[in-house]
């Protein structure tokens, strides 16, 4: 979402940290360029004028001109600035659900994701915090709208419930029948799921009003589509005027909108933003974070969300499993078809990319290497066209069984090639780390990262930037990310 603006800001930067000394016209003027770069992401323009006079404010001072590194200065300044604008750094985000059962609202226009968003909240307090929650519909209106929340809370899993559909009832005696429910059935938490409208009218307004004085909510959300730019703006403000809300989530987070929304939300209503939404699945969902958004902003990444994804998908099993393998220095295609199959869940090179430092720098080197989710998707269909015995053996893979291979998961024999070169060189690493335990760990791994610029040499043995080698991010299987996608040392 904020590729266009972290761009711009980064060509900004680029020109500051590349000089020796600033002078007072040379910060002025970076920031009238970061004005107009926020402008035409859509950041409301009270917000900027805000945000830009607070950072001249702290950014011409002697201290910084003065500094060893001025350009850096100005960065951390900028850096600071984004973080108050989203909230700041001490920002209560977390969801008041003590004292059972604790009632959460959910309000929103049509279209915006709320009930997908109920019950991405659902399973994350079911998994994360160990909640039994009740979902209950209050939309009358809508077509299937009830059914699609009981769908959902099956998916959520078995911690997350849905009350029993009874036709012909009405909003209000439904919330009296779903509290009634929580209590009788020990739930720790009960979203109440409103109905929305395709613009905010007087009879939303009040049967939402109504609903909270029966209710007396713990939280009210209100949720809002991040592409609808500054009219999210302005349907949170006037949601506000109306109901006690308690906080914000954004949705559609990972789509190409200019992400002003996100910026100007918080500084327009006051309200914390609690989450952000990305992607249809039930996993698509961010706590709210203002430091390390604002990292993500201005290229400078997001490695604790890269690990909390990471930690979603650690499968115990898996880990001993691969901890025995790399013992005995074992590593076949089943387990780089595992780790593929964990990158693609963990949102796909491109998402992994995004969250390292230098992000807009990986992801051009990448682009220049013809690197994408796409090359995922082959080396996974490469592997399934091996017999159970190939993937176990890769040294039995001669010249017709690979040409069979190519021909089966229609690619050519040098991808097949490719691929097997990229898995011996992680066997390799294996077995370096089985016998030499850390230090045949850390020979293995290359020591410390490599720059961005090998990036663009990932597939052909390059590890992944930032100091992470082979690829040792907890939760991955016990043995992380691939690397270079699967070759284990940096050329």
């Amino acid at each position: 979402m904020f590729d266009a603006l972290t761009d711009r800001l980064g060509g900004i930067f680029d020109g500051l940290t590349g000089r020796g000394a600033l002078s007072e016209k040379d910060v002025t003027a970076a920031l009238r360029e970061i004005r107009v770069a926020l402008l035409e992401a859509d950041v409301a323009l009270p917000v900027v004028k805000d945000f830009i006079s607070k950072v001249k404010e702290r950014a011409v001072g002697e201290e910084v001109i003065r500094s060893v590194k001025p350009g850096q200065q100005v960065i951390k300044i900028v850096h600071d600035g984004l973080v108050d604008m989203l909230g700041g750094p001490d920002a209560e985000t977390r969801l008041r659900v003590d004292n059972p059962p604790s009632v959460i609202m959910m309000a929103g226009l049509q279209g915006s994701g709320k009930t997908t968003t109920t019950g991405k909240i659902a399973k994350r307090l079911a998994d994360r915090d160990k909640k039994k929650v009740l979902l209950a519909s209050l939309d009358v209106r809508r077509p299937a709208a009830m059914e699609q929340l009981a769908i959902l809370a099956d998916q959520a899993g078995e911690n997350v419930k849905s009350l029993p559909i009874v036709e012909g009832q009405m909003p209000a005696e439904i919330t009296r029948r779903a509290l009634q429910a929580a209590k009788l059935g020990g739930y720790d938490v009960l979203f109440l799921d409103t109905a929305g409208r395709t613009s905010i009218d007087e009879q939303m307004m009040a049967e939402a009003s109504e609903i909270a004085k029966i209710a007396e909510p713990k939280e009210t959300l209100l949720v809002a589509d991040a592409l609808t730019g500054q009219d999210a703006v302005e349907t949170a403000r006037r949601f506000h005027e109306r109901l006690p809300l308690t906080g914000l989530v954004l949705t559609r987070m990972d789509g190409d909108s200019r992400g002003g929304a996100a910026l100007s939300m918080r500084a327009v209503t006051g309200l914390p933003i609690k989450f952000l939404g990305t992607g249809e699945k039930l996993d698509g969902l961010d706590a709210f974070d203002a430091k390390r958004l604002a990292g993500r902003i201005l290229g400078q990444g997001d490695i604790v969300s890269l690990v909390e994804k990471a930690g979603d998908q650690f499968d115990q099993e898996k880990a001993e499993r691969m901890a025995k393998k790399m013992r005995k220095g074992e590593f076949d295609l089943n387990d780089l078809a595992d780790q593929l199959r964990q990158m693609q869940k963990m949102g796909g090179l491109g998402g992994i990319m995004g969250l390292l430092p230098g992000a807009k720098k990986a992801k051009q080197a990448m682009a220049s290497a013809n690197m994408d989710d796409n090359m995922i998707k082959r080396q996974e269909a490469i592997i399934s066209s091996m017999t159970k015995k190939e993937r176990a053996k890769p040294a039995l893979l001669n010249a017709s069984r690979r040409k069979r291979i190519a021909a089966g998961a229609g690619v050519s024999v040098q991808d097949v090639n490719k691929l097997l070169k990229m898995h011996r060189q992680m066997a390799d690493m294996m077995k370096k780390i089985g016998k030499g335990g850390m230090k045949g760990m850390m020979n293995a791994l290359g020591g410390a990262g490599v720059s961005q610029a090998d990036i663009a040499k990932m597939g052909q043995g390059a590890a992944l930037p930032g100091g992470m080698g082979g690829g040792q991010l907890p939760g991955l299987g016990g043995s992380g990310l691939p690397p270079g996608m699967g070759g284990g040392k940096k050329k």
